[in-house]
């Protein structure tokens, strides 16, 4: 059993009201936390880890990847039904794709992303990584995932990371597919999507009849699961909250009633700036975009900010994800989603982390095992040269990852050039 003392270290602790602490030795045993010292004689026989003055805070939470894209930009939509049938057609590239997958998570590690929630994935790749890293076979984050989406013929991602239903029993089957497969949770397709629009406004239209939601959400409720949905428009909104969603992905522009389903229903939304923001505002000679994508993005884009202020004024809890796979979105920019977060919606510093860290922990359920450096937690932290309170920037690069006690020391992400010159420019809002 090893035991680490992070020493001369700067500690955040994810908490809410979380304060720069000085002074203190983390003191971590196989993979967990186990004390905070003051006292140099209480690290006696540990591994000294000495942090040389810079911030040892919780490992960052992403709750919304896709983990079999790489975020590369797109010139034209591509069919995603099409690509995946050829991935699967033999078992030369399903390996492929299997391994591309398990390749990704650990990008996400290396990130600093110690806790994934995999929203829609290439049918139980994401089940066979997130137990291979549980095994000690692969290197990678914690991931929680619902494997494929459900979704509708012709709805948002069907025939890629969504399997479409036709009938209420189909979307029942599906559910009891995805708990033979040993899935974490349930995700559903309710409205279009930006990706899959061919026309303006269909991003926010109703795709997945009510009786359909409500009967993936009784059937999951019923096996032990929560539910989350994909959503990006008021009509969407208010049948997935009458129909018994647990978590709203993404979210419109809402009004009292959907406040009101909100609070009732006791559900989250999961705030995802960062897909929306380059169809909305980057040139289209940059995003390669048609007008029909820059308008909707642009709903959307406004859509969820919208619906992240009020929710957080109303006292609706609020996730941080990154929808990662999209367009210019890579495994490795989550820190970018709590820079838009500080300057789209307006938190401050602090409590963009504290959700990126302990309130996201707390929503997926794991709050008593990540998400704060505390005695008797998962030692999942990440080292950084700078203060995150002062600038959430210093999330770019990290300088030491512990996963489950892991230590890595030197982690390392290849970043794609155009990706950080174009959406650098948004580091402040416009």
């Amino acid at each position: 059993m090893t035991r680490y003392a992070y020493v001369n270290g700067i500690i955040l602790d994810g908490t809410e009201y979380m304060e720069p602490q000085t002074g203190r030795a983390v003191i971590v045993e196989d993979d967990k936390i186990v004390s905070l010292v003051e006292s140099l004689e209480d690290i006696a026989g540990c591994e000294v880890v000495d942090l040389g003055g810079r911030y040892l805070l919780p490992g960052l939470i992403n709750m919304h990847v896709h983990l079999a894209g790489n975020g590369k930009p797109q010139k034209k939509q591509r069919d995603n039904t099409a690509l995946v049938e050829k991935l699967f057609s033999n078992p030369v590239s399903a390996a492929v794709a299997h391994k591309l997958v398990g390749e990704y998570a650990k990008i996400e590690l290396m990130s600093g992303v110690t806790t994934i929630r995999t929203v829609g994935g290439l049918r139980d790749l994401d089940t066979r990584v997130r137990d291979a890293i549980n095994a000690g076979r692969q290197v990678g984050p914690r991931i929680i995932t619902s494997n494929e989406g459900i979704s509708v013929p012709g709805g948002h991602m069907a025939g890629s990371v969504a399997v479409p239903a036709t009938s209420p029993e189909e979307a029942r089957q599906l559910v009891r597919k995805g708990q033979r497969q040993g899935v974490d949770f349930i995700k559903l397709m309710i409205t279009g999507g930006v990706m899959d629009a061919k026309a303006k406004g269909v991003p926010g239209e109703l795709k997945m009849p009510p009786e359909m939601v409500r009967a993936a959400c009784d059937e999951a409720h019923a096996c032990g699961f929560k539910v989350a949905a994909h959503v990006e428009g008021v009509e969407g909104l208010k049948v997935a909250l009458e129909c018994g969603v647990d978590s709203i992905e993404h979210g419109a522009q809402p009004d009292d009633e959907i406040i009101r389903l909100f609070q009732e229903r006791g559900s989250f939304l999961t705030t995802t700036i960062s897909p929306a923001l380059p169809y909305a505002l980057f040139d289209r000679s940059v995003s390669n975009a048609s007008e029909v994508e820059q308008y909707n993005g642009k709903i959307v884009f406004d859509g969820i900010v919208a619906c992240s202020k009020a929710a957080l004024e109303a006292g609706v809890p609020v996730a941080l994800g990154n929808d990662v796979g999209c367009p210019w979105i890579s495994q490795y920019d989550f820190w970018r989603e709590l820079v838009y977060f500080h300057n789209y919606v307006g938190v401050s510093e602090q409590f963009a982390l504290y959700t990126a860290t302990l309130r996201n922990a707390q929503l997926l359920g794991l709050g008593d095992v990540t998400g704060s450096i505390e005695p008797g937690k998962s030692a999942d932290m990440i080292v950084c040269a700078a203060n995150p309170l002062e600038d959430l920037c210093a999330l770019r690069h990290v300088d030491m990852v512990v996963a489950r006690g892991q230590l890595i020391r030197h982690p390392h992400v290849s970043r794609k050039a155009q990706v950080d010159r174009e959406l650098d420019k948004f580091l402040t809002a416009k």
